[in-house]
């Protein structure tokens, strides 16, 4: 079992920059992909970043690409998720998944999920 809360969702004027962190316990961190998901008012869950144990390799959906990074502290059991030039579009509750394997992180298939964390962008 994974146990997974997520922090620093908030209020941010457009253009502006937020970071989220997800903080893990229970099983050994870097056995873990990560993912980070969102869901906007009225809408299904999406995709919006994902990376492999041990960092090396990341993914983004290509609404956030070049605008968001994921990173990840396994000393710290946390994951982070650095959102810059913020856009309304952006407003969502922002969910992190944990799954030994990327590519259904990366779906969100039988994964540890957290609360989430609300974020809103002001224009």
């Amino acid at each position: 079992q994974v146990q997974l809360v997520e922090s620093g969702g908030g209020l941010v004027q457009a253009g502006g920059s937020l970071r989220l962190s997800c903080r893990a316990s229970g099983r050994t961190f870097s056995n873990y992909a990560m993912g980070w998901f969102r869901q906007a008012p009225e809408k299904g869950r999406e995709f919006v970043a994902a990376i492999t144990g041990s960092g090396s390799t990341t993914s983004y959906a290509d609404s956030v690409k070049g605008r968001f990074t994921i990173s990840r502290d396994n000393a710290e059991n946390t994951v982070f998720l650095q959102m810059n030039s913020v856009k309304p579009e952006d407003t969502a509750i922002y969910y992190c998944a944990a799954h030994a394997n990327v590519y259904l992180v990366r779906v969100g298939a039988n994964a540890y999920w957290g609360q989430g964390t609300q974020v809103n962008v002001s224009s």
